[in-house]
């Protein structure tokens, strides 16, 4: 066993765990695990722990780090499981030196905390990969960290406050990808639409995406993950409307339907601006998909509060659904918050996820006899422009494009004729 990579969480810990792994290979390492973290609920965290213990089992022979965000908040949580040879802050782990260094490591040595204060980290830089192992479509980061404290959230601590890779940085990288047979970019960040607000003349993340699709033409599909929608700049609607390289798929950071909730949370936008923004995005591209993050029990969230983000999944026309429960992290403001009871906070989840299910539904009922272009993926299965995954009567070749007409679909997922 050389170097493996357990990855917990978003995406762009999908691209950070594969420059990890690299770094770690080149570094000349063997026998080692990298336990990438999650820490945006408390399950989450639970569940790498988990993870660490099992491997220890599995696999005593390794050596096992821990890092991402989790590793982040709560450094000494994890350096105190014995399982852990070493623990790497967010900000260390994606230097080279960072593993150079491990390669002497003692397990027993003091130097087990390798987490520094990412609050004083000033920049991000791109991270030079030439594809990711195992994924048809390529991950690009663009920005990292997050200068909004809404109340709930503990990723700032884990990833501090934003920073921007530079344009041409980013176009590089593309351009990079793109060469190598990449056949779908996707952006990522912690807050992808406050892109460029640190970067001289502050272009944002419209100008950015115009930038790729003009000098990097031989992009076939481009995406964009999670987003601010009240951060949606001129540029950015201006592509959505116009170069249909963009895909038509939108995740958004909704969080709630409820006025008094969202501002208890901290959130920027309202119930109308959600409501507004979708209906003005279908207006300039009436294929678009939508996906949203919703909280389910929020600290003094009463039913009619719910009930409010129970509507919201029609309202705004909603088909890809990320419920949490909510879950109190220490040091969050919500945390201090009259909290809702547990059970009722696993109902009201549950509730959502129906709501999602049938949403999800009516989405797959409306695709049938559609004509669709689909990347396909490892397997049988690839993805729609809509990002909605279509299942094949056989299997087929990773990272193509193909035609294909909607037959059904088994409640979940499309089926291709």
């Amino acid at each position: 066993m050389a170097v493996e990579v357990v990855t917990f969480g978003c995406r762009l810990n999908i691209v950070e765990s594969e420059t990890m792994q690299r770094h770690a290979e080149e570094a000349g390492l063997n026998d080692l695990i990298i336990v990438n973290t999650c820490a945006v609920t408390a399950e989450a965290a639970r569940q790498a722990r988990q993870s660490i213990r099992r491997i220890a089992r599995e696999k005593p022979e390794a050596r096992i780090v821990v890092t991402g965000c989790a590793a982040q908040v709560e450094p000494q949580t994890f350096a105190a499981m014995p399982e852990v040879a070493q623990v790497i802050g967010n900000h260390e782990k994606m230097k080279a030196e960072s593993w150079q260094a491990f390669s002497g490591f003692d397990v027993g040595a003091s130097e087990k905390v390798l987490v520094n204060d990412i609050m004083a980290v000033k920049e991000t830089a791109v991270h030079l990969i030439d594809g990711l192992r195992g994924h048809t479509r390529s991950f690009v980061q663009v920005q990292n960290g997050c200068d909004h404290r809404c109340t709930f959230c503990i990723i700032p601590y884990g990833r501090g406050n934003s920073r921007s890779v530079p344009m041409g940085a980013v176009v590089e990288q593309v351009r990079t990808l793109i060469e190598n047979g990449s056949r779908e970019i996707v952006l990522t960040g912690v807050d992808i639409t406050s892109y460029g607000a640190d970067l001289p003349g502050a272009p944002k993340l419209g100008s950015l995406i115009k930038s790729l699709l003009r000098h990097v033409p031989d992009i076939e599909r481009l995406r964009i993950s999670s987003i601010d929608s009240v951060e949606a700049d001129d540029d950015l609607l201006d592509v959505i409307a116009n170069d249909h390289r963009l895909m038509p798929h939108l995740h958004l950071s909704l969080q709630a339907g409820d006025d008094m909730i969202l501002k208890r949370m901290k959130r920027r936008h309202s119930r109308d601006d959600a409501i507004r923004f979708c209906e003005d995005v279908r207006k300039l591209r009436p294929d678009m998909v939508f996906g949203a993050d919703i909280i389910a029990g929020f600290p003094t969230e009463t039913e009619e509060m719910f009930a409010r983000s129970l509507d919201i999944v029609a309202e705004c026309g909603l088909t890809h659904l990320h419920v949490f429960p909510f879950s109190p992290r220490p040091g969050t403001p919500a945390a201090r918050m009259p909290q809702v009871p547990r059970e009722v906070v696993k109902e009201r989840a549950k509730c959502l996820r129906e709501k999602g299910e049938e949403a999800l539904l009516k989405h797959l009922d409306g695709e049938i006899g559609a004509r669709r272009r689909v990347l396909t993926e490892r397997g049988n299965v690839g993805r729609t422009e809509g990002f909605t995954l279509v299942r094949f009567s056989a299997p087929v070749e990773a990272g193509e494009i193909h035609d294909i007409t909607v037959a059904g679909h088994d409640g979940r997922d499309l089926v291709a004729a």
